[in-house]
């Protein structure tokens, strides 16, 4: 499922840290890919979280009279979805049902959790705090979320059928990063003695997984067979990735550096995120039947990044990377092959989200300079 806006935030924070698998590096005149600008509600920036399966594209934009509002963009027009009272909304998720939920300032000015659907925006409430937010939703429209219960004090929440239920804690704040369709639930919580710790919250309990040998660990995504991702300290005090299945916690590994990261897993159970390869040098993976791949860069300079942020049911992996001139540019790994996304008439983009049709959305500079969501396509008649 797609991480929230909490996740993004942790995965800026996370020290990325991995293989090596030659690599086909192309330029994106080679591929043929159309972008397509999607514009702003009038202001000078929007930026993209999400694609479903019917091409439908939400996110946050500005507005004319400088708010940031939430946003769907469909059938070549983006609506504004308007707030719950407030100045400010954020659309973080959505399901292959059209519906939408993320978080919006309320006429007290309090931040809300809400859903969107049939044209209308539901303010989902509390936990009795005055705070909480949407992260993500499932097929069957439970949505999952943090919520304020007591001034300092934060829980996870499963909202359906119309009751936000708390899913407790593993005795501090816990946050909720993503569902799947089964209504499993995972994130991070913090412990009595301070530690922060991964959990998968089902059937009504939320389950400790542990960590490598460290003291921090956190899950990141989920898939339908109950497959859960994320990173944790190892004993040396090294951020390494990890697969929680049947449960137990696998470490992912490196290759020649000291650390990498998952971001993203699928239904086939590929995993994909960044290693270090050198100090300061990261480069995007996939691992797969027990094997990490190097997926390398986009030929950038001598230390090069890359940073993978979704992977599709095809196993296409989409990120940025340093490009040509040390630009960052947006990149779709596909068949063995790395393939630069381009750009606006601006120098710099980001691919965040590749629905299962491979369509791929993110944010790209215009030539005036400003930061708009884009959407990617192939052009007819192009494999």
């Amino acid at each position: 499922m797609k991480p929230g806006m909490r996740t993004r935030v942790v995965l800026a924070v996370l020290t990325l840290v991995v293989g090596t698998l030659p690599v086909e590096q192309l330029s994106s005149a080679s591929v043929d890919f159309d972008i397509i600008d999607l514009g702003t509600l009038g202001g000078r920036s929007s930026q993209v979280f999400a694609i479903n399966s019917r091409g439908q594209i939400v996110g946050v934009s500005a507005t004319a009279s400088g708010d940031d509002h939430a946003f769907l963009w469909q059938d070549g027009t983006m609506i504004d979805l308007g707030t719950l009272g407030g100045e400010s909304s954020v659309a973080e998720a959505i399901n292959d049902g059209g519906q939408i939920v993320g978080s919006s300032l309320t006429a007290s000015g309090d931040r809300h959790a809400f859903l969107w659907q049939d044209g209308t925006m539901i303010d989902l409430g509390t936990l009795g705090g005055t705070y909480s937010l949407a992260t993500s939703i499932n097929a069957r429209g439970q949505v999952a979320g943090e919520s304020e219960t007591a001034p300092g004090q934060f829980d996870a929440f499963l909202w359906q059928h119309g009751t936000m239920s708390d899913l407790g804690t593993l005795g501090g704040n816990s946050f909720s990063v993503a569902i799947n369709d089964r209504g499993q639930v995972v994130g991070v919580s913090g412990t009595a003695p301070g530690n922060h710790l991964a959990f998968l919250w089902q059937d009504g309990s939320m389950i400790n997984l542990g960590t490598l040998g460290g003291d921090f660990s956190v899950a990141l995504a989920i898939n339908e067979r109950g497959q859960v991702i994320g990173n944790s300290t190892t004993p040396s005090g090294e951020g390494h990735a990890f697969l929680w299945q049947h449960g137990t916690m696998i470490d992912l590994g490196t290759l020649s550096g000291t650390g990498s990261s998952a971001n993203a897993i699928n239904a086939r159970g590929q995993v994909a995120g960044e290693i270090e390869t050198a100090p300061g040098e990261f480069h995007a993976f996939l691992w797969q039947n027990g094997t990490m791949n190097d997926l390398g860069t986009l030929n950038g300079p001598p230390i090069a990044h890359a940073r993978v942020l979704a992977i599709n049911a095809r196993g296409q992996v989409v990120g940025m990377s340093d490009g040509p001139l040390g630009r960052s540019h947006g990149f779709l790994w596909q068949q063995g092959r790395l393939i630069d996304l381009g750009a606006l008439a601006g120098s710099y983009s980001g691919a965040e989200a590749i629905n299962a049709r491979g369509q791929i959305v993110g944010f790209s500079e215009t030539a005036s300079g400003e930061v708009h969501a884009v959407l990617w396509t192939k052009r007819n008649g192009q494999d």
